[in-house]
């Protein structure tokens, strides 16, 4: 059953080494991060898995370790061979930031299905008796004229709907969040926030951070009982 669940984003830039002279500017992206994330480890859960969107479905082990290499500088997370992909090398190092430690890691598809998304959490949501979960999930890309994907006025909307789906813990309106607009609008987070929609069970939801620093949407969300 989930007990409680962290949502943050995984902007490379988020590690202040990578962000070099600008670091401050996240620092409260940083802070809100670091507040969510000890949200679980009150949770006292039995399990703390984290979820993260990549390339293909692929599981990892708690000594999964990952690398900041491909962009710009080798920060790493755990030891041995980086094999994680960017979300879950971020997810890692938040959680080594509060002395915690993943049971496993889970990379999900960005083109997922929701009702794949949906079974995933489910299957997670039932790994233990009290489960935590760290969602690594941006939001669109597309919000002003300098974002990656430049302006889409289609953008706003959809990242104002799933901050308040967080802010409410409404798994339904996490379910419905449509993939194709999601792909449209460079909304990097949507399968792993329909993972997180399937796992969901009765919580309060909080907003900590809602922000677009980079044209791109972050948002920072607790989950707790």
């Amino acid at each position: 059953m989930l007990v409680a669940a962290a949502v943050c984003p995984h902007p490379p830039l988020l590690v202040p080494e990578l962000a070099g002279a600008a670091a401050a500017e996240l620092d409260g992206l940083r802070a809100a991060c670091a507040a969510a994330v000890g949200a679980l480890r009150d949770a006292g859960p039995d399990v703390l898995l984290v979820v993260g969107g990549a390339d293909q479905d692929v599981t990892y082990g708690a000594d999964a370790a990952g690398s900041l290499a491909p962009w710009g500088l080798d920060v790493r997370t755990g030891r041995g061979e980086p094999v994680l992909p960017l979300s879950l090398s971020i997810g890692r190092w938040l959680l080594e930031r509060e002395r915690l430690t993943a049971s496993a890691f889970h990379a999900v598809s960005f083109d997922a299905a929701p009702a794949e998304c949906a079974a995933l959490g489910e299957r997670l949501a039932a790994a233990a008796g009290r489960v935590a979960m760290l969602v690594m999930a941006d939001g669109s890309a597309c919000l002003t004229e300098k974002s990656p994907g430049y302006l889409d006025p289609r953008a706003q909307p959809y990242n104002a709907a799933i901050v308040e789906a967080l802010a409410r813990a409404e798994a339904p309106a996490l379910a419905e969040l449509d993939a194709g607009e999601a792909a449209g609008l460079w909304v990097a987070g949507r399968a792993a926030l329909q993972v997180l929609g399937g796992a969901a069970s009765p919580l309060n939801g909080e907003i900590l951070y809602d922000g677009a620093p980079y044209g791109v949407g972050y948002f920072v969300a607790r989950w707790t009982g």
